[in-house]
């Protein structure tokens, strides 16, 4: 729900021309949404679209690549993004990655999260005047073992009672509009808002 506040605010000014934005969420339910390569290539298609000097710099990699042929590897989508962040006079760029909590931390090794968080650190090392990163996350030990000390400003709304609220009149909302469960008896309807703001865990 944060993010899409974000997003919506930082989208006004893009449309404006005052700023580029790309956005990621991850979904551990999608194959092709929930690792290092799904994230870097919707970030890269994003800016190409927004700027000449982003899409030369995509264009210069696919003609590298065998004009598609060959797919390059994740270390060349990295450094494309990383060249064209690095592009002097740009307006300023805007990554939002969302629910990075939701990018599975059992497979591989490194795992697809250790990838991400990677990718997270080396775009904040860059220390890039125009670029803004974004992270929304539950807040688990080992995101925040990254994050934290990287000296960038945090805000949790894990335990804010605002947030909290927000889930609880969402889901009651859901609860009360839906054709199917209209039919349930009150107490059931608030059991079931009870337990889902519960188990929603501040998110």
């Amino acid at each position: 729900m944060a993010s899409y506040s974000i997003v919506e605010n930082i989208d006004c000014m893009r449309k404006s021309g005052l700023a580029s934005l790309a956005f990621y969420y991850f979904d551990f339910r999608d194959e092709k949404k929930k690792d290092r390569r799904g994230l870097l290539s919707s970030l890269l298609f994003q800016l190409c679209d927004q700027s000449d000097s982003y899409c030369d710099k995509l264009s210069h990699l696919y003609s590298t690549h065998r004009n598609g042929l060959q797919p390059p590897h994740d270390d060349a989508l990295a450094q494309c993004l990383r060249d064209m962040l690095g592009s002097l006079g740009e307006a300023p760029v805007y990554l939002i990655i969302d629910a990075l909590d939701e990018c599975p931390i059992a497979s591989g090794t490194p795992s697809h999260r250790e990838s991400v968080l990677r990718l997270v650190k080396d775009l904040v090392d860059l220390r890039l005047q125009n670029v803004r990163v974004c992270v929304t996350s539950r807040p688990e030990v080992d995101i925040k073992a990254v994050l934290e000390p990287l000296e960038f400003p945090s805000i949790s709304l894990h335990d804010e009672e605002g947030q909290k609220q927000d889930i609880i009149d969402y889901i009651r909302s859901v609860v009360h509009s839906d054709r199917m469960t209209q039919k349930w008896r009150e107490e059931d309807k608030e059991r079931v808002v009870r337990v889902l703001s519960q188990k929603a865990n501040g998110m």
